[in-house]
């Protein structure tokens, strides 16, 4: 038998070990004798700490034990642990429980409110607030009034920094000079494009609602540091759709290639359809926007505006960066994968697989299913003139395997 234990308060560990013996049908004195306890502890303990498991009350302590509850619980073990029709077949409209962890919290909390509230009568506090407002008001800190005020009343310095939180005394941390730091921060302005105010994001947030969603966000994306070549995107808002061109290198003058042998192969009307209105940020390869915006077609002139977003503000075209997402899983970054190996079947295979997966946001549609709903025509000829072919649920691979498996069957070395 454990020795007694000297007074000490019950802890987790004991009050766990009284719900299991209560689970198990075992007396009070059995309990008692395991935990080194006095049965009249135990016993006070269950009763002190009961909750109400079913009927009015439910959850909170137990106060009195209603008349038409089990008789049962008048006496030992004062609690519905280990009757056989605890959980099921009780005709009872009210029970009640001992759980370890709910006895124990309201053990804490009654531990915690015997120590709330201000250890002086009311004059004697008030006097002391006034004296402690009165030093806080001439800057004194509350170790320095702690320190001072010593041979009037005894405070220690965390207590005066606790009442100045709860607002004691009309105080607050705002009268603390060194509770509440000061440091206004350094905001750059937001810089606009250099291509001119009009063709600023401000002025692309100018143009109509409908204009705006129907906009094109262009963008490139980089392989290792020293390929020559790199893929310019393009991102149509309204299917989701995210193409992809493989530029021999990035600069202005290979996108504008890029674009135009696109609207050759295309025309003028789909490609204004479709890239009428491009968002792009402002590197270097989108420099020359003259080029982009003057068709390649003979006696034709504007075939697109382009907008600038503002200078390190890429989250203005927030869809393409995240749509970005896709293709760095079918191109990985940190794999060793060159785009210098990289080819148009290549590209064709990438866009056919990132927009053949359905998006939740398009009602599960794919987004190659959602254009062809728009414009079966034109949006057709536009997945032809890249190449892009939609790809079976059954058959989407949205990984590297899926481009090395088409290379092998084109007779080519895979990717990595």
């Amino acid at each position: 038998m454990p020795k007694q234990k000297k007074y000490s308060r019950l802890d987790r560990a004991e009050r766990a070990a009284i719900e299991r013996g209560l689970d198990a049908r075992r007396s009070c004195r059995q309990i008692a004798k395991d935990l080194g306890r006095s049965p009249s502890s135990v016993a006070a303990e269950v009763k002190a700490n009961r909750t109400v498991a079913k009927g009015a009350g439910k959850g909170g302590r137990v106060g009195k034990v209603p008349e038409d509850a089990c008789p049962k619980l008048l006496e030992w073990p004062h609690v519905c642990n280990g009757c056989k029709y605890r959980r099921y077949h009780c005709s009872k409209k009210w029970r009640c429980e001992y759980s370890a962890a709910r006895a124990q919290a309201l053990s804490d909390e009654l531990l915690s409110s015997a120590r709330r509230g201000v250890d002086r009568d009311r004059d004697e506090f008030e006097s002391m607030m006034d004296a402690i407002r009165g030093d806080v008001a001439r800057g004194l800190s509350p170790a320095q009034i702690s320190l001072a005020r010593a041979s009037e009343f005894s405070v220690h310095p965390s207590t005066i920094y606790r009442w100045v939180e709860k607002n004691y005394g009309g105080m607050s941390n705002m009268d603390l000079l060194r509770k509440v730091g000061y440091k206004k921060r350094k905001r750059s302005e937001t810089r606009t494009t250099s291509h001119g105010p009009e063709r600023s994001h401000a002025a692309f947030m100018q143009l109509g609602e409908e204009e705006r969603a129907a906009a094109c966000e262009m963008d490139t994306v980089v392989g290792k540091r020293h390929d020559e070549q790199c893929i310019l995107t393009l991102y149509l808002r309204p299917y989701k759709l995210q193409l992809c061109m493989l530029l021999p290198e990035k600069s202005s003058s290979a996108v504008a290639a890029a674009l135009d042998a696109l609207e050759k192969t295309i025309g003028k009307s789909p490609f204004q359809r479709f890239f009428g209105i491009l968002l792009t940020d402002n590197g270097t390869e989108f420099s020359d926007f003259a080029a982009i915006e003057r068709s390649a077609l003979p006696g034709k002139r504007i075939r697109a505006q382009v907008y600038y977003c503002d200078v390190r503000a890429s989250q203005q075209k927030a869809a393409c960066e995240k749509n970005h997402v896709e293709l760095r899983r079918l191109l990985p970054k940190g794999k060793g994968i060159s785009f210098d190996d990289l080819d148009a079947a290549d590209m064709a295979v990438l866009m056919s697989q990132m927009n053949s997966s359905p998006r939740p946001s398009l009602g599960g549609m794919p987004p190659i299913a959602m254009l062809l709903a728009a414009h079966p025509k034109s949006g057709q000829a536009l997945l032809d003139a890249l190449g892009v072919e939609a790809i079976a649920y059954e058959a989407l691979l949205l990984s590297v395997k899926a481009l090395n498996e088409a290379r092998r069957m084109r007779g080519e070395e895979p990717l990595i």
